[in-house]
């Protein structure tokens, strides 16, 4: 007859099954890493790395954001939406008669301009759903179906096609050998993370999101935090959209940004920031978009048809959340 399991035995299941559902997506990471390292050709080129990262990128800094919109209990729809506004205004500024005279202040500005536009509406945003009490899929809702009109009307319904190499190093430049936008995505993530963990702003934000009420007896601002977690959103679409449209070299308000809120969405949920607010992990939400890009790239590169690679994707959406159900009920 065996041996009943000892006290440390039994322990030690839990904590193995504990571990590997919270650190799951970093699990799955390193598992497709092995994976694609053993089987798929190529996998450790130079350009693979960079074909990933640069197709993460926008996904992540966008992520950011979004992580601390739901951190505080809320959702974002717009950032698509506001992505496509930047991407269209960027162009008619450095595009302008005043932009041609002065190209250095043209182009500083077509950067400003459209990132500080992107986060006044996403402050907008957090003012209307704090003011009239909506729901955030709701208040967000609007500006999902509203910014992209703003887009199209800017722009007259145009494509804008350019060349200009100093706007466009935001998406094609390289430091060192390092794509740009992988440097603004790493600095962005670690001054999120930073922020939640080491600011009062961070602390409020989980409490926001922790519980509402008793945040707001603590003497937290609640709705300025709110707004505050919405504009930084809409800051971050915005860096996003200028990033597309310098790799693009040309804006279309009807396609930059176009499903980009899913994306992020998925990007967190995956990453192990729960909906329900109070907790949040920007590194989490940097290892979730990894985690769904290189699951794509090796679908795709082993054949698998990226129908397929979609449904995989949904699947491991809905992974994530039950994991974190399971997780809050234990």
């Amino acid at each position: 007859m065996a041996d009943a399991p000892t006290l440390t035995e039994r322990r030690a299941t839990p904590d193995v099954v504990a571990f590997l559902r919270r650190y799951a997506a970093l699990t799955g990471l390193i598992a497709l890493l092995i994976f694609n390292f053993l089987v798929t050709p190529h996998f450790l080129s130079l350009q693979t790395l960079n074909v990933n990262l640069t197709q993460v990128a926008t996904i992540v800094i966008v992520s950011v954001g979004m992580t601390l919109v739901i951190a505080t209990g809320g959702i974002d729809l717009s950032v698509g939406s506001l992505m496509a506004i930047a991407g269209a205004l960027a162009p008619l500024i450095f595009l302008s008669p005043f932009g041609v005279a002065h190209p250095t202040l043209g182009d500083m500005l077509a950067f400003v301009v459209p990132i500080g536009v992107a986060g006044l509406l996403g402050g907008f945003n957090g003012w209307f759903i704090t003011r009239f009490q909506v729901q955030p899929i709701v208040g967000t809702l609007v500006m999902f179906i509203a910014g992209r009109g703003i887009g199209q009307v800017v722009t007259n319904g145009n494509l804008q096609v350019f060349h200009n190499p100093t706007f466009q190093f935001i998406g094609l430049g390289r430091v060192f050998g390092v794509p740009f936008q992988v440097i603004v995505m790493l600095v962005l993530v670690a001054v999120a993370a930073w922020a939640l963990k080491r600011t009062l702003f961070g602390r409020h934000i989980l409490a926001v999101g922790g519980n509402e009420r008793a945040a707001r007896l603590a003497g937290v601002p609640v709705a300025r935090v709110k707004r505050w977690v919405y504009a930084i959103s809409g800051l971050c679409a915005g860096i996003a959209g200028l990033v597309v449209i310098s790799i693009n070299s040309s804006s279309d308000a009807n396609l930059v940004g176009l499903g980009m809120e899913l994306d992020a969405i998925a990007a967190v949920a995956v990453g192990g920031t729960p909906f329900t607010g109070g907790q949040a992990s920007v590194v989490g939400s940097l290892i979730g978009a990894l985690l769904i890009q290189l699951l794509r790239y090796t679908l795709l590169a082993n054949g698998v048809p990226d129908a397929a690679a979609l449904v995989v994707k949904g699947a491991i959406i809905a992974g994530a959340v039950w994991s974190q159900q399971r997780a809050r009920s234990a």
